[in-house]
């Protein structure tokens, strides 16, 4: 599928939301990049038409947009979270429905957007939809968003192996995960398909881990051998030092501005230049 030049600057401003839910977690640096092109990995080893593919991968890049109405104390809280707070990051896929509901391209996404927390034995939210009544979109989007979930750093858990998360996903196939689906994600995993998204912020882009507090820093394409990169959440400011594929890191002692940390804009023009 391609989108038309009119349609660009309306792409844009729906990713540009997605961009803004991503800045205010410190712990999510590059998650609607991973999420939407594992979702796009299945897509296209499913079979889907090209509409489709594009659906699904750009669901993956808004799935969370409803997040902005999630205090940020429940987003980054350490621990488990208390039933009443749970209360809340559940109502995330309905307020994302109401923010893109008028949006010009809001037909593509909105499955994903309202259906990414559904399960296949109809126990999730918000609507407990069960098996084929779930659309094909929330299906991918939920194996995508669940796996990213396990194998990254969060406030909440260190992050976790990629075998020992595709064995929870295995252990879900037919409850919380469509059967045929996750098989296909397992394929896809166990035969190295994935390992170039694992762990990154976009291609060939490492994510970090800020020395000082643990959470993302995600360097974006215009990073260079000693540049300076600021944490999100600290505002610790370091040198990126070229490496082995990747930087290390090292603390100067200074804190960056607000203007110096800024989300990464990258995966939106990456994903509108794929597409026009």
């Amino acid at each position: 599928m391609r989108i038309t030049t009119d349609e660009i600057p309306l792409l844009r401003s729906l990713l540009t939301l997605a961009s803004v839910i991503e800045a205010r977690d410190p712990y999510t640096g590059g998650h609607i990049w991973r999420v939407s092109r594992y979702a796009r990995a299945l897509a296209v080893k499913i079979g889907l038409d090209r509409k489709e593919v594009f659906k699904t991968e750009l669901g993956g890049l808004v799935h969370d947009l409803g997040k902005i109405g999630v205090p940020d104390a429940i987003l980054g809280k350490h621990g488990p979270l208390t039933p009443e707070e749970y209360a809340i990051i559940k109502r995330h896929p309905e307020l994302e429905r109401r923010i893109i509901a008028s949006h010009p391209m809001a037909r593509y996404v909105i499955e994903a957007v309202f259906r990414h927390h559904e399960r296949v034995d109809g126990k999730g939210y918000p609507g407990r939809l069960n098996g084929e009544k779930l659309p094909l979109t929330g299906r991918i989007v939920s194996i995508a968003d669940a796996f990213d979930a396990m194998t990254s750093t969060r406030s909440y858990q260190p992050r976790m192996s990629p075998d020992k998360a595709y064995q929870i996903i295995e252990n879900e196939k037919g409850k919380q995960f469509d059967r045929a689906f996750t098989e296909v994600f397992l394929t896809l995993g166990r035969d190295g398909s994935l390992d170039h998204i694992i762990g990154h912020c976009g291609d060939a882009r490492l994510m970090l881990t800020c020395p000082k507090c643990g959470p993302i820093v995600a360097p974006t394409t215009k990073h260079k051998d000693g540049n300076a990169i600021y944490c999100p959440s600290c505002s610790g400011e370091f040198v990126l030092h070229a490496g082995r594929g990747t930087y290390e890191l090292e603390r100067t002692g200074r804190s960056g501005q607000a203007s110096s940390i800024a989300p990464d804009t990258d995966t939106i023009e990456e994903f509108i230049l794929g597409q026009s």
